[in-house]
């Protein structure tokens, strides 16, 4: 069906802005720690074969490579038009091109290349590793940069491990690491034997680059990210949960299945080894301007996911009974966190509870037009904050401006 009128005139009629409808993905592997606002009797509403709901994917053009039973479209958000069909992303996209992303990204990328997500497990991840743009485009795919924020309101209980591992030891060898993917089908492979742990803080946020080997703990995660659904399982057992092989070798080109010295070269070694990890990686929140001055003009701007050149965040808190307008120089999803308002005139609130299925109005897309044009958000209450989170694609102009080397 040729949806292209209607994207053209729910594109008018808003001014340059989509809203979005919820964007559940299932994880076979993984437990729901019950903190994205899906109503209990939801999270295995695929059925125990596709495994709980512990995602909802944000601002998405991205195909969720769930295997053989992964439905259409899976993990692709959708438009809600303007007399109320939803239509993918995807399709908005290719219809509008550089009118809803803007020149720059449009001519180099022919597609959205970024979407984020929240994660949220009730355990940790197994270690693995999502690889660089030479190992992924032997799969067809492309290399996957991305970053880690962990809202204070969606982390109300920090899961059973609120630890994450990060990389490897320095002094580690080549050999140790495989001789614990050699060892794989063997039980417990013990790999973070090799690694360090990090106890996770609400409100910060890691920078997490392709190569890097990383076990995300369990608090609820919003997560930046380039677009691409590319990674490989590098731990056996986690949380007493075996992990099968396929996914050691998930990604990996056919005639590489098997040699471990390639699942070792799609390390980026000096990147794991750096002894000062956490001071290159770790990230805590960075006004755009002074709290104070913001807070003058109604607002609270912190860039929360700045150190990757491909995938940029922010965290915008607008005051209670405050009105202001927000200008950005590139397209981006934004989220609701917190409270209740207007963005455009458009219905802008926070929900407490969604069933699967279920409309809501805390999720939007903006053009790169309405972005710099200036967004009016109104927060319609008198005493609590207005909280959203914005994700932009690679060399976002204003990051350049403030961040660039």
């Amino acid at each position: 069906m040729d949806f292209s009128g209607k994207i053209r005139q729910t594109f008018a009629d808003m001014g340059g802005i989509f809203r979005l409808a919820p964007n559940w993905v299932p994880r076979a592997f993984c437990i729901p720690g019950r903190r994205i606002k899906l109503h209990p009797d939801d999270y295995y509403a695929l059925g125990s074969k596709r495994g709980g709901i512990d995602e909802r994917w944000l601002g998405c053009t991205t195909f969720a490579d769930n295997g053989p039973l992964t439905a259409k479209n899976e993990g692709i958000s959708h438009l809600v038009s303007c007399d109320g069909d939803l239509i993918p992303l995807t399709e908005a996209v290719e219809t509008l091109g550089a009118e809803l992303l803007g020149t720059r990204l449009w001519e180099k990328y022919h597609a959205w290349p970024v979407y984020s997500k929240f994660f949220d497990n009730l355990g940790p991840l197994p270690h693995h590793v999502h690889h660089r743009d030479e190992h992924a485009k032997l799969v067809g795919q492309r290399g996957k940069p991305e970053c880690y924020f962990f809202p204070t309101q969606l982390n109300n209980h920090g899961g059973h491990f609120p630890f994450t591992f990060f990389g490897l030891e320095p002094g580690t060898t080549k050999a140790q690491l495989r001789s614990c993917l050699v060892n794989f089908t063997r039980g417990d492979n013990k790999i973070t034997n090799l690694s360090r742990a990090y106890r996770l803080e609400a409100g910060t946020g890691w920078d997490v680059p392709p190569g890097v080997l990383h076990a995300p703990g369990s608090f609820c995660t919003y997560e930046p990210q380039f677009a691409s659904d590319v990674y490989a399982m590098y731990q056996s057992l986690v949380d007493d949960q075996l992990i099968s092989e396929d996914l050691l070798w998930k990604d990996c080109p056919p005639d590489r299945r098997g040699d471990f010295d390639y699942l070792v070269e799609v390390v980026d070694w000096d990147l794991n080894v750096d002894p000062e990890f956490a001071a290159h990686r770790f990230m805590r929140p960075l006004a755009t301007a002074s709290d104070a001055e913001n807070a003058e003009n109604g607002f609270i701007d912190r860039w929360i996911c700045y150190k990757s050149d491909h995938v940029s965040a922010k965290e915008l808190t607008v005051l209670p009974g405050r009105s202001v307008t927000i200008r950005d120089a590139a397209a981006y999803g934004l989220i609701m966190m917190q409270g209740h308002g207007k963005l455009n005139g458009f219905t802008l609130e926070t929900p407490a509870l969604l069933r699967y299925g279920q409309l809501s109005y805390d999720e939007y897309f903006v053009s790169e037009a309405a972005a710099r044009s200036g967004v009016e958000i109104v927060n319609e209450s008198a005493a609590d904050p207005l909280v959203m989170l914005k994700h932009f694609g690679p060399e976002n102009p204003d990051w350049l401006a403030r961040f660039a080397r």
